[in-house]
């Protein structure tokens, strides 16, 4: 089923909302949305280091388009607004891109995330520009990774920033900084909804919202967590302990699966 324009539009006003930025939790497969969205979180991302990790390829590195666009097809039917971590669009070529981005519409994501990898600006900012026409209600939220895995510098931090807000970008993301002084300054700085990475580290979610931050996400955090839940639960184990945390039941698990309509099943069994 392809999207419609009106949950683009609401997913673009989730951004802007005064003192209540957008936290989005990033999921990794049909059961970790569906739970998501069952607590009230309107939004859902997809993460690129589940993606990449389920299938035991390295993240970052352009090796799966096709697992992206596998998870957007199981998760765009959802009863939540879907953002699409897509790495750096898994092409140099803008054209490939903008394919791209028109494959995500038609499984039902309303945002995209595309990061420049510390790769020319120049280039990232004419990616930006082929997603805008090809899809124009996506929401192009552009990354710079000069404080993920760059040396932080903050002129080519503002560079960057401008010249994806000049190819049409909706959204700038820029990871990887945390001093509350750095990220007003990002803030006054860019025209668009500014989105941070939530570091447990870092400053709450409240103080980001008082620095005018507009969407908080949560990359991998979860997803990581998970792992570290399920080896600290074999360690009770093994130590003769009762795992500690939350464990949903095999009926809750169960209560996540997607409903079949009455001429789906007639279909299938016809």
């Amino acid at each position: 089923m392809t999207a419609e324009p009106v949950p683009a539009a609401s997913f673009a006003g989730l951004h802007h909302r005064p003192g209540e930025p957008l936290l989005l939790p990033n999921a990794w497969d049909h059961a970790s949305a569906a739970a998501l969205a069952a607590r009230g979180f309107p939004a859902v991302g997809t993460t690129s280091l589940a993606v990449a990790a389920a299938v035991g390829l390295p993240d970052g590195e352009g090796a799966t388009r096709e697992h992206t666009v596998r998870l957007a097809l199981a998760l765009g039917s959802g009863p939540y607004l879907l953002s699409v971590d897509a790495e750096d669009g898994f092409s140099d070529d803008p054209a490939e891109v903008a394919e791209l981005a028109r494959e995500l519409w038609a499984a039902g994501a309303v945002g995209i995330n595309l990061e420049d990898g510390l790769g020319p600006a120049g280039r990232h900012a004419a990616k930006i520009a082929a997603v805008k026409a090809a899809v124009p209600g996506l929401f192009v939220n552009a990354r710079t990774d000069t404080h993920w895995s760059g040396d932080g510098d903050e002129r080519d931090s503002l560079r960057r920033l401008d010249a994806y807000q000049e190819a049409g970008a909706d959204g700038v993301f820029v990871p990887g900084v945390t001093d509350p002084a750095r990220i007003a300054a990002l803030v006054q700085h860019t025209a668009v909804p500014l989105n941070v990475l939530y570091s447990p580290a870092g400053p709450t979610l409240g103080r980001l919202a008082g620095l005018g931050v507009r969407r908080v996400s949560l990359g991998s955090l979860l997803y990581r967590r998970a792992l570290g839940a399920a080896l600290d639960a074999m360690a009770d184990i093994a130590a003769g302990r009762a795992p500690a945390g939350t464990t949903p039941s095999y009926a809750d698990v169960r209560g996540l699966e997607r409903s079949v309509s009455t001429s789906e099943s007639a279909n299938s069994t016809g």
